[in-house]
């Protein structure tokens, strides 16, 4: 097996690293088979749109708890078509010395349907926070290049996703609120809501709620006092809007959750009729502006915006890094898209200074001539790599 070279200068090397040695895929998307050995510490992917470049990046975001770089509906999307209807994706990874196996998907586990399942190691582990403590990973992908035109849930998901990678402990928060308040729905949509019961799930609502909050609330401090991680990229300020959040900051939880209780059910008719809880943490929003202007994303160019975002997930991954001990995993698609040529060539250093590993995708080689001596460059197509 090949050694993937980690060591760079800069100020980040006195971190450990999250190395991908071997990635393994089955029948996933548009590979039938395929077995990559990453060769260096940056990997660049070209090819036509289309040709799998993103699939890779994906198939190691998946590799990790949740729905990765959530393109899929279902798990079912991620089988290759006229292929056994299942898939699977494996990975080899090492921290310090410290080899893991990884894999998760259908095809060639014990799960059937559209059941994910995960393997750690050979066995199942015994819940995600397990798969958590061995690889962490940082993305940017096109579909966050419309993250300011999108809705709110977006933006929410987002600064989830953002959260989890540094307290995994947030997903089982977010799963919980979920499904107390799914249930409140139900029974307020049923001919007899029995308020006792009511009362139990609007206590565990609020209970899940003021969690959720307190921690968006205190990753946006920590994102928004960490150091740039490269001048050319602006200082990117963020900000929670969540009425709980707010609360939070002037009250004790315990006060905030009781104010909360009682605001559900007060509110009963009015989210019976709405088919919604009209209050909550699955309500707030986030804004995102240039800390020096003050100028909100969404009135920003695409360029403007696609350079905030990249300082937010630079920042992120040092957070991860400062966090574990460990960089996580860089995985950038398309990143040089709507950047001008200072911004491109800024990144690429960013990125030559960074402990991490790094995957690119692209469609045009000489965009990362910058890359030509550090990295890897690969070519995709006809589910393979050249």
């Amino acid at each position: 097996m090949r050694a993937v070279s980690t060591a760079r200068p800069g100020a980040c090397s006195g971190w450990g690293v999250v190395t991908l040695q071997r990635l393994v895929l089955t029948d996933f998307r548009n590979y039938a088979a395929l077995t990559w050995r990453p060769a260096a510490r940056i990997a660049v992917l070209t090819g036509p749109n289309g040709s799998g470049k993103t699939n890779l990046l994906e198939a190691v975001a998946l590799l990790g708890p949740g729905r990765g770089f959530g393109r899929a509906r279902s798990l079912a999307d991620l089988a290759r078509r006229g292929g056994s209807g299942r898939w699977a994706v494996a990975g080899r990874l090492v921290r310090e010395g410290l080899v893991s196996d990884i894999g998760t998907g259908t095809a060639g586990l014990e799960g059937t349907g559209d059941r994910r399942v995960f393997r750690l190691d050979g066995a199942e582990p015994r819940n995600q926070a397990e798969i958590a403590a061995r690889i962490s990973a940082v993305w940017l992908t096109p579909q966050m290049d419309h993250l300011f035109q999108q809705s709110a849930g977006g933006r929410r998901r987002f600064l989830d996703r953002l959260v989890w990678a540094l307290e995994p402990g947030h997903a089982r928060e977010a799963s919980a609120h979920e499904a107390a308040m799914a249930e409140r729905r139900r029974v307020l949509a049923g001919p007899r809501a029995d308020p006792g019961w009511l009362g139990g799930l609007e206590e565990a609502m609020a209970r899940h709620a003021v969690a959720l909050s307190a921690a968006r609330a205190a990753f946006v401090a920590r994102l928004n006092a960490a150091p740039l991680a490269s001048e050319a990229f602006p200082r990117a300020r963020m900000v929670l809007l969540d009425p709980v959040a707010d609360r939070l900051s002037r009250e004790p939880a315990l006060a905030v959750e009781i104010w909360l209780r009682q605001e559900l059910a007060a509110r009963r008719a009015a989210d019976s009729a709405a088919g919604t809880s009209t209050l909550g943490a699955h309500r707030a929003d986030m804004r995102l502006e240039d800390a020096a202007t003050r100028l909100a994303a969404a009135e920003c160019s695409t360029g403007q915006q696609k350079a905030l975002l990249i300082g937010v997930v630079l920042a992120h991954a040092a957070l991860i890094a400062e966090a574990r001990g460990a960089a996580p995993l860089l995985l950038l698609d398309e990143p040089a898209v709507h950047l001008d040529e200072g911004r491109r060539a800024a990144l690429w250093e960013a990125l030559l200074l960074s402990p991490a590993q790094v995957m690119l995708t692209g469609t045009d080689a000489d965009v990362f001539a910058r890359l030509r001596l550090h990295a890897e460059f690969l070519v995709t197509g006809g589910g393979a790599l050249s």
